[in-house]
């Protein structure tokens, strides 16, 4: 979902190459956005509250791998920079696997750019990041 804003001009350009490209979102999601839209500003404050959480718990694990990261980034995702001894991604996340029983998303996945970084998702529930910063520690010892 999403809004678009310009000029009358932009705005007709857009949406002549958007008719091209697909006939509409799915109803299901157009309705939810539109429920979204109606609700009051505490049940955004709660889910805020509840990404702020498992944000910390997702910086806990990183500063636990030794990852570099900003804690500027918005939206559902953390990327964090490897150390240096790991080749790529790919090596810190296997070991982490193998060793913890725990997966992260290699960046390289993405592309190659993303080869020395991590991906971390926010929409796991916070016990879920304690269990793996709880496996991790247990290995490291």
């Amino acid at each position: 979902m999403g809004v678009l804003c310009g000029g009358r001009e932009r705005v007709e350009e857009v949406l002549r190459f958007k008719s091209n490209m697909d006939s509409g979102m799915f109803l299901p999601a157009q309705l939810a956005a539109a429920k979204a839209l109606t609700l009051g500003k505490d049940w955004y404050e709660e889910v805020n509250k509840v990404y702020k959480s498992r944000r910390q718990k997702a910086y806990e694990l990183l500063d636990l791998l030794e990852c570099n990261y900003s804690k500027d980034q918005a939206g559902m995702f953390l990327w964090a920079s490897i150390p240096a001894k790991y080749k790529d991604a790919y090596e810190l996340c296997d070991e982490i696997l193998y060793q913890s029983r725990v997966f992260i998303t290699p960046g390289g996945i993405f592309g190659s750019a993303g080869d020395k970084f991590l991906r971390v998702s926010l929409c796991s529930p916070e016990s879920k990041f304690q269990e793996s910063i709880d496996r991790i520690n247990n290995k490291k010892k």
